[in-house]
């Protein structure tokens, strides 16, 4: 006969420790999926302040963007700007963290730029933050693209009052390709070639001795011309193209100064008589294309620059001087060839003639040539970038 155990002492405590075990493996449980959700919640704070750094840094670079450090680059992959220029992370532009990245020139116009951002509190969450998983960085990719000036050109020489030519002097109006340049696009046609001259309806145009003017037309009178051709570019009026110069002059004799520097080889562009190099593009400052401003009247007697070439008061060129890009010139031209050595203008020249009252005198070995090259690399080099409206921007891992 089975005898059956009735003793059931000791069951009690079996029990409790089993409940114990249960619900302590329910509180560690809870406890684990709060610790995990706040360390999500934080992370999930820490990567949306980190964006946040990154994205304001990448419209901070599109904001102060710098033309002389960005627009003469090579193209991707043989070249690229770290940013920041000056080596470490830098603090970001709300203080909230720190940023760093890179700009890459994918072509002519468009860029690339790569930032990646940390907020405060990941960068100087130390180890502690680390050993807890936390801390955050965003990647974020923002296509711009270069925003030219929009320059009212439909002439070689746009005049706010009359000109007159003699001697060798020539203006004109069809396409010309600067000497050495082989990096341009090809020529306008004949049928496309733009005014030789382009005056007020009320201004006369004379040409005397062997000067000539060819175009299509040699000459238009445009009653449209008023102030604002001078000074707007579409949204940008000439004081804020003032603003982005990139060297600014008091007028003077600047005799024959004007010319490339190069010191240990590399373009000197701290050297304010450094205009860049249109006459040997292939040197180092052959991709340099500043904005030169000169405040009253200048006389220059050589050699040369490109670029934009800003004159608040009136221009007197003499010898071989030769300019590559857009001239803008608030008061009167005067040019004069020195002999064989010929003064040229490529690509287009603005002349409001507002300051001193006084036709344009173009004399002697004096050329205006109008040329597509010299305006889209003086535009492209010297312009600032805008995000593009869609497809801007990217996130990056």
């Amino acid at each position: 006969m089975k005898r059956t155990i009735q003793n059931e002492r000791g069951m009690a405590l079996a029990l409790a420790i089993v409940a114990l075990v249960i619900v302590g493996a329910l509180i560690a449980g809870a406890f684990f999926a709060g610790t995990q959700e706040q360390r999500v919640g934080e992370n999930s704070r820490y990567s949306q302040r980190s964006f946040g750094v990154a994205e304001g840094a990448a419209n901070y670079i599109i904001g102060h963007w710098d033309p002389q450090v960005f627009n003469s680059r090579g193209f991707y992959p043989l070249d690229s700007v770290k940013i920041p220029t000056l080596g470490a992370d830098t603090i970001s532009p709300s203080h909230t963290g720190r940023y760093a990245g890179y700009v890459y020139r994918l072509n002519q116009e468009q860029y690339l730029i790569d930032i990646t951002g940390q907020d405060s509190t990941s960068v100087g969450g130390g180890a502690a933050l680390l050993r807890r998983g936390g801390g955050g960085r965003e990647r974020i990719g923002l296509l711009a693209r270069i925003k030219p000036l929009v320059v009212d050109i439909r002439a070689s020489l746009t005049s706010g009052r009359g000109d007159a030519l003699s001697g060798n002097a020539a203006i004109s109006g069809y396409d010309h390709t600067p000497t050495g340049w082989t990096t341009c696009s090809a020529l306008d046609s004949v049928g496309n070639a733009k005014a030789g001259i382009r005056t007020d309806t009320s201004m006369a145009v004379s040409s005397g001795g062997n000067s000539s003017i060819v175009g299509t037309p040699p000459v238009i009178k445009d009653p449209n011309i008023t102030d604002s051709t001078f000074t707007k570019y579409g949204d940008v009026n000439y004081s804020q193209l003032v603003a982005r110069a990139t060297i600014n002059l008091v007028g003077t004799n600047f005799s024959n100064s004007i010319g490339p520097v190069v010191t240990n080889g590399q373009c000197d562009r701290l050297v304010t008589t450094n205009w860049g190099d249109g006459v040997n593009p292939g040197q180092p400052c052959g991709s340099y294309f500043p904005i030169v401003h000169i405040s009253g009247d200048a006389n220059i007697n050589g050699v040369q620059g490109q670029g934009i070439l800003l004159v608040d008061g009136s221009l007197t060129v003499q010898g071989g001087f030769q300019w590559f890009g857009i001239t803008i010139v608030r008061g009167t031209l005067k040019t004069a060839g020195g002999g064989s050595a010929d003064a040229h203008f490529w690509g287009a020249t603005m002349v409001q003639d507002s300051t001193v009252v006084g036709n344009n005198q173009l004399t002697g070995h004096a050329n205006i040539l109008y040329s597509k090259c010299a305006v889209v690399k003086a535009l492209d080099q010297t312009g600032v970038v805008a995000l593009m409206r869609s497809r801007g921007w990217v996130q990056l891992y």
